[in-house]
């Protein structure tokens, strides 16, 4: 379940990639409509699996590459799980997460309150905060059910 969120629009992304000096290769772009496509948080593998139909040349090295400069260059997110697999989020509005521990499934859900965590003071004169990002565990209700 994906609440709706700012994604990139394809001029943005074109934008960023001109600001970035990347050049519009057929294989990014289909990287890119995968990604905002997406109703979930999908991992690179599954960005290859969808990607690599149309592009049967393309490697699983390129599609990580391809995400991490996505990631630098602020079209997606890195959503990372402790030990699993990172997954991709092309909402760039702020929020946070939920990951069922069960099932693997990742739930955006937005809250003013998470958004202005204070600072420890122990770390707040030793760091600069760009961005707040809380993710939650546990089991969803589907799992629950089940």
């Amino acid at each position: 379940m994906r609440l709706k969120g700012k994604k990139t629009t394809l001029d943005d992304f074109r934008r960023k990639c001109r600001e970035h000096n990347l050049s519009m290769t057929p294989q990014r772009l289909a990287i890119y409509q995968v990604l905002m496509n997406a109703t979930d948080h999908p991992s690179a593998e599954q960005v290859f699996q969808e990607v690599k139909t149309a592009f049967p040349d393309l490697s699983i090295d390129t599609v990580y590459r391809t995400l991490a400069t996505f990631s630098q260059i602020g079209v997606i997110r890195v959503v990372e799980g402790y030990g699993q697999a990172k997954r991709y989020d092309p909402d760039m509005e702020s929020h946070h997460h939920f990951r069922c521990t069960e099932c693997d499934r990742i739930v955006d859900f937005r809250e003013k309150s998470f958004d202005n965590l204070p600072i420890p003071a122990i770390i707040k004169n030793q760091v600069v905060v760009s961005h707040v990002k809380v993710i939650l565990e546990g089991v969803c209700e589907q799992c629950r059910k089940g």
